[in-house]
């Protein structure tokens, strides 16, 4: 499916060089853009009700015949595989008759999650057809749309029409979207917003939606401002709470472990999907900084009086502004080495081979820039900038002796040495000597 383009482009669930953070690190880049073109956005999260569970075999079945081009022996292997399951509940010593599945696919396989995506194909080709935008991560769908706050009722309208388009398709695929727990959100600068009078969102003739203030998507939590407060909170508390275990229990571990266990518990929250903290505010981005902090000192058992800087070279971790840029930095290298994902790789330019120094290595053409500073915090306009300033080592492009199958690399270093080279370039940035 992947050799042959099959997978829809904005699915990004179990595919590779794909994950959540991409989904929203796009989403992100087109709202901060539109907000730096005086632009609002409408925003839909849609929910489904075990959506895993409900997936009639007769359709799906069908759909790997007329989609994907599966028959014969292959097509009866995949219903050998659905049919004749059976399920039951035991608690305790009691334990329930056995009842026959006729629908869903197998839950904790590996073939489970890619035959929701086969099953769901349909559907990206019809949010494809509307004037909205949309990306799906599994059974999440995210619907958005950006205009001058002088359109709302014209595009408004138009959302609601996907809506109900994607609703109908469910439905006649037996898939159940639970409308009570749809959220709408409308992002824009705080002057934008306020040209809107008591915007509404109409799912149907008995259910209308009013904008919330922040929703979680994907874990992370998306503000009306793209300022992240509610975000930076929730990260703060969540990893506080770890900090202070990891303290009371340090003592019974050594210094190994215990860096273990904060970059399990810790780090990895910090790190989620934070490209797209990139030009926070410098009191948002010492927050983050505070808990790292915290972090360095329970782990090295030393007090809040000493100076934390040398702990935290010592055990060998990037500062919070430079694991954010090393994040998007290795997003862009696989954007540009694999072509993934195609939602990002569209955002990058490769410059023009001329007969200069600067064009013997791979440069990304930096678009042009306005008085606006809030587009700076895009993907589109902050990548090529990040990437142009790494050391030409870590740039050359690939000779055509190294080209093999069927995908052309762009970049000489593998996708290992390159990360280990980026992050000894980070490491001297945030430590001097």
């Amino acid at each position: 499916m992947t050799h042959n383009t099959l997978f829809n482009q904005f699915q990004s669930a179990y595919t590779k060089f794909h994950s959540t953070e991409t989904v929203l690190l796009s989403l992100h880049d087109h709202l901060i853009r539109a907000m730096a073109s005086q632009q609002i956005t409408c925003l839909c999260l849609l929910d489904l009700s075990a959506a895993f569970d409900t997936i009639d075999h007769t359709i799906l079945l069908a759909r790997l015949t007329d989609w994907f081009g599966i028959s014969g022996t292959a097509h009866n292997w995949f219903k050998s595989y659905l049919t004749l399951r059976t399920f039951s509940v035991s608690v305790s010593d009691n334990k329930s008759t056995s009842t026959k599945l006729d629908c869903g696919v197998p839950q904790g396989s590996v073939l489970g999650p890619l035959l929701f995506i086969m099953y769901t194909t349909p559907l990206s080709s019809l949010l494809t057809s509307t004037s909205a935008s949309h990306h799906l991560y599994a059974d999440d769908t995210q619907l958005f749309i950006s205009f001058s706050p002088g359109e709302f009722t014209t595009h408004v309208n138009q959302l609601q029409s996907v809506f109900s388009s994607v609703s109908a398709w469910m439905s006649s695929n037996l898939l159940a979207l639970i409308t009570s727990k749809t959220e709408f959100l409308i992002i824009g600068l705080p002057g934008q917003l306020t040209k809107l009078n008591n915007p509404v969102f109409c799912i149907d003739t008995n259910t209308t939606l009013t904008p919330v203030s922040h929703a979680r998507n994907l874990g992370f939590l998306l503000d009306q401002n793209l300022a992240y407060d509610h975000q930076l909170s929730a990260v703060t508390r969540s990893c506080n709470y770890h900090v202070r275990d990891l303290r009371r229990i340090r003592h019974t571990l050594d210094l190994n472990t215990a860096r273990t266990v904060a970059t399990a518990l810790v780090h990895s929250k910090l790190d989620y999907c934070n490209s797209l903290y990139l030009k926070i505010p410098d009191y948002q981005l010492h927050r983050l900084q505070s808990i790292q902090n915290s972090m360095a000192r329970a782990v090295s058992c030393i007090s809040k009086y000493e100076h934390i800087t040398p702990t935290i070279q010592s055990l060998h971790w990037l500062k919070i502004n430079q694991r954010i840029k090393y994040k998007i930095i290795s997003l862009t290298y696989s954007a540009l080495q694999f072509g993934q994902p195609q939602y990002l790789r569209r955002l990058l330019t490769i410059q023009e081979e001329r007969c200069t120094r600067s064009s013997s290595v791979v440069t990304l053409v930096r678009p042009t820039t306005t008085r606006r500073k809030t587009e700076d915090r895009s993907f589109y306009h902050a990548a090529p900038t990040l990437w142009n300033d790494l050391p030409v080592n870590m740039r050359m492009p690939a000779s055509p002796a190294d080209q093999s199958g069927s995908y052309q690399t762009v970049l000489e270093l593998s996708r290992s040495q390159f990360l280990s080279r980026l992050k000894t370039h980070l490491f001297t940035d945030s430590y001097p000597p």
